[in-house]
């Protein structure tokens, strides 16, 4: 396999990039904050010493990154030409498309994949990628997916992975809000919020997020696993996407009101499930 390389190794990037080491990928890596390549370094990776430097050293660059703001800083310097280049963060379609036309006119090819996950799907190579482009294009870049994804889905043209992902976002932040409102709920009511968790956890209303998340509730265990920075983000690019295509998205847009307000009381950093925090405060 050509040289990969990969530039973002955030919450989700760096135990992605991990992975992709584990599996005897030859990685070169890059990130803004350079401590965040050391445990790369020593799992085998090679640490790029610019973003400019992964393009010239491989045929294969994944952008795991916060915005298209930063995919755009990255691409500014880079020789895209003969590249793949893979953004697997979550942006705007529009954003998508614009990234796309610039990959192609500096001669690459641009897939998009953005990954159903968080940081321990992440940690355990059990991310679902929603994947766009060329076919051929998507055929160079499954053997690169592979080790940080369970599944692999083709979802047709730009933008439609993106598009797609932001419809997953939908319901995946609905449940879980639901969850911690939920829990907000047993709480004022002097429940045992152990015996909430055994219920859902014994019954159809289980699923993998929501065996990771309740334990986060009972315990009030806000380390990140989805920041709620991010989740305000996504939140937002579907609201941009909504308005775009003249969809009513109401659970979005209440959704998006407490999120916001978490980030205010300054739990921005902290796993979204602190949304628990702003119901709290509403009630103070």
């Amino acid at each position: 396999m050509t040289t990969v390389g990969f530039v973002g190794l955030g919450t989700m990037g760096q135990p992605m990039a991990l992975n992709l080491v584990r599996a005897g990928t030859d990685l070169v890596v890059w990130n803004r904050t350079a401590s965040r390549a050391e445990p790369l370094r020593e799992a085998g990776a090679h640490v790029a010493a610019t973003a400019a430097e992964v393009f010239t050293r491989a045929g294969v660059i994944v952008l795991m990154l916060a915005n298209a703001a930063a995919a755009d800083a990255v691409l500014e310097d880079a020789d895209v030409a003969g590249r793949t280049v893979v953004h697997m963060g979550t942006i705007s379609p529009e954003d998508s498309l614009r990234l796309r036309s610039a990959v192609h006119a500096g001669g690459g090819t641009y897939v998009e994949a953005p990954v159903s996950g968080s940081r321990v799907p992440a940690e355990k190579g059990e991310l679902v990628a929603m994947v766009a482009g060329e076919p051929d294009a998507i055929g160079t870049v499954r053997p690169v997916l592979a080790p940080m994804c369970r599944e692999i889905i083709v979802c047709g043209p730009v933008p439609d992975a993106l598009t797609m992902k932001l419809a997953t976002n939908i319901f995946m932040l609905s449940s879980v809000m639901g969850l911690v409102e939920a829990f907000h709920f047993a709480a004022r009511n002097n429940l045992d919020l152990a015996t909430l968790r055994a219920i859902v956890d014994d019954s159809q209303m289980t699923s993998d997020i929501s065996r990771v998340k309740s334990p986060k509730l009972v315990d009030r265990d806000f380390s990140i696993q989805g920041g709620a920075a991010d989740v305000l983000k996504n939140l937002s690019l579907v609201a941009g996407a909504a308005r775009t295509a003249g969809v009513s998205v109401p659970l979005t847009e209440t959704m998006h009101r407490l999120m916001e307000e978490t980030v205010v009381l300054g739990h921005g950093s902290q796993d979204f499930t602190a949304a628990l925090h702003a119901l709290e405060f509403r009630d103070a």
